[in-house]
């Protein structure tokens, strides 16, 4: 069973993960429609990987015999300035959950609860790789700047990834 407050401080991620997927999925509407189709498919399993995520905690709230609670979902950004706004909002955002995740990681020492915490290490391994994808992909629109040659070889790259689940524990 989890403490009230870390099941509380639970579901707010559980609320900030699909947060985080309906930014994407809003990310991939906007590439949509400027003709980045590349970058519509990157930011579509974008939305897939962090529903996983939301559902990996959802997952482990209700296998401790806790209740999930669900939230309001705000609104995210609808229009970007460019892919590399997109891009640098991204890594933003991302390092904003970085800094939940590491909050619910305090959060686990403080209350002492060790299954959490190792729980938890899986999200902090995670937000590395993240923002470590964003940093890259950030620097090569930069090294592209107004070449649309670059980037539509990027967009090109960029279609070519695909969601894999999480493992099962």
């Amino acid at each position: 069973m989890l403490s009230e407050k870390m099941r509380d401080a639970l579901n707010t991620q559980i609320n900030r993960e699909i947060y985080s997927a309906y930014l994407y999925l809003s990310m991939s509407a906007y590439s949509t429609y400027i003709g980045l189709k590349g970058f519509a498919n990157w930011f579509m399993v974008q939305y897939h990987e962090e529903m996983s995520h939301a559902m990996k905690l959802y997952d482990y709230v209700n296998d401790h015999g806790n209740h999930v609670r669900l939230m309001a979902i705000d609104e995210p950004p609808t229009v970007f300035e460019s892919p590399l706004d997109m891009f640098e909002k991204t890594l933003a955002h991302e390092k904003k959950v970085t800094a939940y995740i590491n909050e619910l990681v305090d959060l686990a020492i403080e209350e002492r609860d060790h299954a959490t915490g190792i729980f938890l290490q899986w999200f902090v391994t995670e937000q590395i790789e993240e923002e470590s994808n964003d940093n890259e992909i950030i620097a090569r629109l930069k090294l592209i700047g107004d070449d649309g040659n670059g980037l539509l070889m990027l967009d090109k790259e960029l279609a070519t990834r695909a969601f894999v689940p999480p493992a099962a524990e």
